[in-house]
């Protein structure tokens, strides 16, 4: 841990308050971080093959231990995800075992494996829902993206299948330097296949694991801040969510401003996530080891009930972060959070001059909106 950061557990009236009223609502459970493809700005996943990945995967036994704690502390949700989670071949049994503790249950895929099993599994048991990521619409830009030649077939037809089994879908998109220039006819396949929902996401974190090289792939892929403010503004709906919402992003409750904290978004305060390896985290970002947990070594409950507040109280003495990012008024349009700023820095209160730039850019905008509303 840098020497600029401490943990000091002082007594916030406010804080106790809403701590002690806690509830885990949800929880993501990554059940692997194998994928079948290789995506250029993929920050998780590892070879479908990587026997070492696999050995390390929880079991359905440990799964199932874990669904029945966090139902004990309140949990109702349970998000699936990896890596991609239909690569395990016990996935259905993993999805019931979630069920059968009476969780609402949501999958993240990429589709590209999905079978009839599957459909008939969704079909029987259906799920909260299921997101897909688009990666581009013609072979050419979705194959740019993962690195791997036929995963746009199987993507269409995995896809198809989902949709005329009458199971709720929603479609997401990342836009990175492969697919910008598809964007556009990216957004219009989306929105003509989900009824209620679509979202797009401009902006690339780095891996968890720090591998260089990939690290590199994702900061390549990294659109320009002149090239994010083009599609948003060209997007209405996102312009129109930006100017209700940007002052919403960030729960007023938990700000404590004035103070040092490095934490001052929801993690933790909701849900939590689950690593493939049982690694409890309070959000799917946060991977420095000061702040994971081993369920392995642990209990569920003693991570949502001590270890996270511990985590919570976290704060930081250097004055470069306490006159910059501490105090800047753009935080809401920013992607700055002490778990990204690990990941670019490897401290939890670095700067991200590219989160930064994207921040002020994204405030001009808005600013020139309403002077001319």
């Amino acid at each position: 841990m840098p020497e600029s950061i401490s943990i000091e557990i002082q007594q916030f009236p406010l804080w106790e308050k809403l701590r002690a009223k806690r509830v885990p609502l949800s929880f993501d459970m990554e059940i692997t971080a194998r994928c079948n493809s290789n995506c250029r700005h993929c920050y998780i996943c590892l070879p479908s093959g990587d026997r070492t990945a696999k050995r390390r995967e929880l079991t359905i036994t440990e799964i199932d231990d874990i669904a029945g704690q966090a139902v004990t502390l309140g949990a109702v949700w349970c998000l699936i995800t990896g890596g991609e989670p239909l690569l395990r071949p016990d996935f259905g049994d993993i999805y019931l075992t979630l069920k059968r503790r009476g969780l609402l249950v949501s999958v993240f895929t990429n589709a590209t494996l999905v079978s009839q099993a599957h459909i008939a599994l969704f079909k029987k048991y259906p799920p909260r829902d299921i997101e897909v990521t688009v990666y581009g619409v013609t072979r050419d830009t979705y194959e740019r993206v993962t690195r791997k030649p036929g995963t746009f077939e199987k993507f269409m037809r995995g896809l198809n299948m989902l949709m005329e089994s009458g199971v709720h879908i929603r479609l997401k998109s990342m836009v990175i330097q492969s697919n910008l220039h598809e964007h556009a006819a990216i957004a219009e396949f989306c929105r003509a296949h989900t009824k209620d929902y679509f979202r797009f996401d401009p902006q690339l974190h780095l891996r968890f694991d720090g591998d260089a090289g990939r690290n590199a792939n994702i900061k390549a892929e990294r659109l320009t801040p002149e090239q994010i403010i083009a599609i948003e503004q060209s997007d209405e709906q996102r312009m129109n969510a930006f100017q209700k919402n940007c002052d919403m992003l960030i729960n007023q409750d938990f700000t404590h401003f004035g103070c040092n904290h490095l934490f001052h978004c929801g993690a933790g305060n909701g849900s939590f996530n689950i690593s493939y390896d049982g690694k409890f985290r309070l959000c799917s970002s946060l991977w420095a080891p000061e702040t994971v947990y081993d369920l392995r070594q642990g209990t569920l409950a003693d991570a949502w009930n001590h270890f996270v507040p511990r985590v919570r109280e976290m704060r930081s003495n250097r004055q470069e972060f306490l006159e910059t990012c501490r105090v800047c008024p753009l935080v809401n349009l920013c992607l700055w959070c002490p778990a990204h700023a690990y990941l670019e820095t490897g401290e939890l209160d670095g700067a991200t001059p590219y989160f930064c730039a994207v921040a002020k850019a994204r405030a001009k905008v808005l600013s020139n909106e309403e002077g001319s509303g």
